[in-house]
């Protein structure tokens, strides 16, 4: 088994309540699903980030920043891929991007 980072990228905030309480019952929903598979559950991240270059240089996050993430452990790239395809954040219009992580240390 090998873990694997889900990096979420756009999609849309729930507005209402009942929005709110819909979309926490799909990832509520979906954590089921996966089980054993979640390694860290995650969590969304706030709207500000910034970026440090080789330089040193720091500058504020352009383009699609990532908005939150989910570790799992799968046997594979393509397992952890099949898993995310149910993501909630994709019902938002949000895209996933995953990879694989490896112990160096």
């Amino acid at each position: 088994m090998a873990d694997f980072v889900l990096l979420y990228s756009g999609g849309s905030m729930p507005e209402t309540d009942e929005d709110k309480a819909r979309v926490m019952k799909a990832w509520d929903g979906w954590y089921s699903e996966l089980g054993g598979a979640i390694k860290d559950g995650g969590n969304p991240f706030a709207p500000a980030a910034k970026v440090i270059g080789s330089d040193g240089k720091v500058g504020d996050v352009s383009g699609s920043p990532f908005t939150g993430y989910t570790i799992l452990q799968a046997d594979s790239l393509d397992s952890a891929t099949s898993l995310a395809k149910s993501s909630p954040v994709l019902q938002g219009g949000g895209s996933v991007t995953v990879y694989e992580a490896f112990d160096v240390m």
